[in-house]
């Protein structure tokens, strides 16, 4: 796989079950690149080796005055200079391409659980650890995978030259290879302490980014009480303890580094000492002890590479750690479907829910009225298929099809939930609107049944450049807007979709009641002959609704007409109006004695509340 062919038709299926296998299924699917880079390293590293070897043969050959030996050694130092240019160009070329495509594979891996996982992914993961994952996390990981074929071609090297100063020098050769283990093992009792340090300082980084990310998400209502100071002196307190733990980390890293430049130049002082004492009887010449040295040297480049695989795998096993929590986490059924069930295709017919006993006829405008809004938002979420958990009575069913039985697309086309909090994301609004859709509700139709004139004229005002307001740039999340601007651009990209059934949660809980009723007016007509679903307490939505359903307890308790409900049932008159329970069954005996003057009078109050 090469840089240019990114992204990966099928990044393949993960090994999730702890960080240490899933490196190592990544590491087996990046093969055929690491064995490119462990060539290329080993070219690389035996160029670099081999220099000590040819100056041995060429200052011999000089004490020797012989000038055939060394023309002999300036034709290998040729040789062994032409094969270092080569070998490290082309190894940090395929280190590189090993680093991005192993990057890039986990990020197509994050992205795919989390397109699988919908809204369902941030209820059992902080959205913190999931922008870590897919940012730093990622490269960390990729940092590993590229570093260890480096690392293997430099452990290669490093046996090649211990034995071939065993053959060329057995005395001195001795020294180093029971020199080189002791150098390469001598930091491993430092590593788990720099390791528990550098994870002590991931865990705080992340808590930093998640305060930062809820902080900015919450600025608008954080200026709003007043509270900027108090969460600036949170970030500050946050950000201080990651720089301290950074520091704690960075001086045992630097110690590492220390003993990696320390031990080494005391095995070179060893080895010259001694060198020179052989030299001294004869048992060795000039050319040879000059080659040894030149080796132990050289042989300090591949050495680093031990303290760059202990960094990287100690970066990367926390960042792979938590990416596979991420990557383990599944749906309540399988996002396959059972088998047989693509004979269904995209079905259509009734909505209906077993755990409440809800139903939602087809093609009707179905309102749901719930007074704890986290069951409403779990009633909501299920039908769209996007549960955390499995449900025990059952999936909900469409057309008499369970959709945990579908494939994820086939569902996911089906059903269209729209939550409490959609995100805009940044770009023209052409692009926000440019979105798989029956093509049955054009851009401007939709934008109309949403009462978005003000928000176009808000664009195309804030966007100089842009005379046609389609074309009129989106900040990111759509800060810019009022909450109402963005609630209203978030439902015209839902009816531009037009699903087959479309789920709307709270759709207009920030918009003023005059746009509001123009709303539930435009969504009805544009809607007809489609299955709508919408979770409210509004009675301007309620009263354009073709039927109202109220659930207590997650269990539907009554259904019927929204000025018939408000009249006979005190719990629906009690999220409604706001009222007590109490007041509401007050109002409801009350309400069993008016005659039909009285009743006149109720429907009254509702159309007032129209107008209001």
């Amino acid at each position: 796989m090469q840089i240019q062919d990114l992204p990966y038709p099928d990044p393949g299926v993960p090994d999730a079950r702890s960080g240490p296998r899933f490196l190592r299924w990544l590491f087996r699917n990046q093969l055929p690149g690491q064995l490119k880079s462990l060539a290329w390293g080993l070219l690389h590293f035996a160029s670099v080796a081999s220099f000590p070897f040819c100056v041995g043969i060429g200052v011999q050959a000089a004490v020797d005055r012989s000038g055939s030996r060394l023309a002999l050694a300036g034709g290998l130092m040729a040789l062994a200079c032409l094969g270092n240019a080569v070998g490290d160009t082309f190894l940090h070329r395929a280190a590189v391409t090993n680093w991005i495509t192993a990057a890039a594979r986990v990020q197509q891996l994050l992205a795919r659980r989390t397109a699988t996982l919908g809204s369902a992914l941030t209820r059992r993961v902080a959205a913190g650890e999931v922008v870590a994952v897919s940012t730093g996390d990622v490269e960390k990981i990729g940092w590993f995978v590229e570093a260890l074929s480096r690392f293997t071609a430099a452990v290669v090297t490093i046996v090649l030259v211990c034995v071939g100063l065993l053959v060329y020098q057995p005395a001195l050769g001795v020294v180093v290879v029971v020199g080189l283990p002791l150098l390469a093992l001598a930091v491993l009792p430092l590593l788990p302490h720099a390791t528990r340090r550098a994870d002590a300082q991931r865990e705080k980084a992340g808590r930093a980014t998640e305060l930062a990310s809820d902080t900015v998400a919450g600025l608008r209502v954080l200026r709003g009480i007043g509270g900027e100071e108090l969460f600036l002196d949170r970030y500050r307190r946050a950000s201080q303890e990651v720089r301290h733990a950074a520091v704690r980390s960075a001086r045992m890293w630097s110690l590492i580094a220390a003993i990696q430049v320390l031990l080494p130049g005391i095995l070179l002082i060893t080895v010259v000492c001694y060198g020179v004492h052989l030299a001294r009887q004869g048992r060795i010449t000039v050319g040879e002890l000059v080659t040894v040295y030149s080796s132990v040297m050289l042989l300090a480049y591949p050495l680093r590479h031990f303290e760059e695989i202990a960094m990287a795998y100690s970066f990367s096993r926390p960042s792979a750690k938590r990416a596979a929590r991420v990557l383990s986490l599944e749906r309540a059924v399988d996002t396959a479907g059972t088998p047989g069930s693509e004979r269904h295709g995209r079905p259509s017919g009734d909505l209906y829910d077993p755990v409440t006993g809800l139903l939602a006829p087809a093609g009707r405008l179905t309102a749901v009225v719930c007074g704890d809004p986290d069951v409403a938002g779990r009633l909501a979420e299920r039908l769209g298929g996007h549960a955390a958990h499995a449900a025990r009575n059952g999936s909900v069913l469409l057309g008499g099809v369970a959709l945990d039985d579908l494939p994820l697309d086939s569902a996911r086309g089906s059903v269209l939930v729209q939550d409490k909090d959609p995100v805009l994301l940044s770009g023209t609004l052409r692009e926000l609107l440019d979105v798989p859709a029956s093509g049955a509700v054009g851009a401007r139709e939709a934008l109309d049944a949403a009462q978005c004139a003000d928000v176009l004229a808000a664009l195309v005002q804030g966007s100089l450049d842009a005379a046609d307001p389609m074309d009129a740039r989106l900040t990111e999340r759509g800060r810019s807007l009022s909450g109402g601007q963005r609630q209203r651009l978030s439902l015209a990209r839902s009816l531009v979709t037009d699903p087959e059934v479309l789920v709307l949660d709270e759709p207009t809980s920030a918009v003023d009641s005059h746009t509001e009723a123009r709303i539930a007016e435009g969504v009805r007509e544009l809607r007809a002959g489609r299955t709508t679903v919408v979770f409210t307490s509004s009675p301007l939505l309620l009263d354009r609704a073709d039927q109202v359903v109220l659930l207590h307890d997650e269990t539907v308790v009554a259904v019927g007409g929204h000025r018939e409900l408000v009249r006979t049932e005190p719990r629906y008159r009690a999220v409604v109006t706001r009222e007590t329970e109490a007041e509401a069954k007050t109002g409801a005996e009350a309400g069993a004695g008016l005659g039909a003057d009285d009743l006149t009078d109720l429907d009254t109050l509702v159309e007032i509340e129209e107008t209001a």
